[in-house]
């Protein structure tokens, strides 16, 4: 059986890794944030080895965050791809040691192009941090490796900073949900943070009857958009218009919905219900959300309601559809 107190202190060390930075956060760490948010080039993050292996991360994490950054090989920069590298960049360096010699390489070019560097490193004493503009302390007692030999806590703790720099850069330029929609469209997490107007059936997908519409028209409609119900609209203020018309746009109101369980309970209590108009078996005051509604939103409501279909409504006062979105729209999010 594997011994649990073995990775119990692994997570205890790094855990006291990236608490013991917290009180290690000063003016160095502001100022880094201020080179990054003030840079008009792209922020390069660089280092070797499982130092690289952060770099890529906290590069993706600032990406995707509204802040262009990608990772330069070390090695692969001095046979090269220096070229990358411009006036207007900031390079953000990491070498636990701090005595990298593919990092310390760069840093020629580094001051003669201009460009501003950030360090972080484990040796606020040593070359690479001498050099920087500026450098974050993130140095640790000891590695969660048992032979304190394997970057483990000090990783950990690197990737930690690169964190909260791009958390902190994120709130100081004013990224927003719909910045962090339009960056990440795909996949799960993407579809969680659109608005329901991405996702709807509108349009000719849309259920629409009218409150005179007979029910045999409601049914065909009902089964012909497959959405398991239909959106009721009329004049403001009224159950019906002109039969045999639809009212104009503007009386085009919201009044209620007519949904597969409303049809099995009232065929249960009326045999003549192919007789009857969607008016006089519609549920008013559907429940509506307006387009802006995250998707993620829609759903929680649509749980705590017990329903499978909610309304997209335009208007502050009378409603006026502006498409469906069904429980299936949001899976998976």
């Amino acid at each position: 059986m594997a011994d649990l107190s073995i990775a119990r202190r692994v997570l205890e060390t790094e855990a006291a890794a990236i608490r013991a930075l917290v009180d290690r956060l000063d003016r160095r760490f502001e100022c880094a944030v201020t080179l990054l948010r003030e840079c008009k080039g792209r922020v390069i993050l660089t280092g070797m080895g499982k130092s690289g292996i952060i770099c890529r991360k906290i590069a993706a994490t600032l990406t995707s965050t509204g802040t262009p950054a990608f990772f330069l090989h070390p090695a692969e920069a001095t046979h090269g791809d220096l070229g990358v590298i411009q006036r207007d960049d900031v390079v953000v360096a990491l070498s636990y040691s701090g005595e990298t010699d593919e990092l310390l390489r760069l840093l020629e070019t580094i001051r003669r192009l201009g460009s501003r560097l950030i360090a972080i490193t484990g040796g606020p004493r040593s070359t690479l941090a001498q050099a920087a503009d500026v450098a974050i302390d993130c140095s640790v007692v000891a590695e969660a490796c048992p032979l304190n030999l394997v970057p483990t806590a000090s990783t950990t703790a690197a990737l930690a900073i690169g964190d909260a720099l791009a958390m902190t850069l994120l709130v100081e330029k004013g990224f927003r949900e719909e910045d962090f929609v339009n960056l990440h469209p795909g996949g799960k997490l993407g579809k969680r943070l659109l608005r329901v107007e991405a996702l709807m059936h509108a349009g000719a997908q849309c259920p629409i009857v009218r409150t005179t519409s007979r029910m045999r028209d409601v049914i065909y409609e009902m089964s012909r958009k497959g959405l398991g119900m239909a959106c009721v609209v009329g004049p403001d203020g009224s159950a019906g218009g002109a039969r045999g018309e639809l009212p104009p746009h503007d009386d085009d109101v919201l009044l209620g919905i007519i949904t597969d369980g409303d049809l099995r309970r009232h065929m249960e209590r009326a045999a003549n219900i192919l007789e009857l108009t969607a008016g006089d078996l519609m549920t008013r005051n559907p429940v509506a959300v307006p387009r802006n509604t995250l998707a993620a939103a829609a759903l929680a409501l649509m749980e705590e309601r017990k329903i499978t279909s909610i309304v997209v409504a335009d208007g502050d006062g009378p409603k006026r559809v502006a498409g469906v979105v069904h429980l299936h729209d949001l899976w998976p999010i």
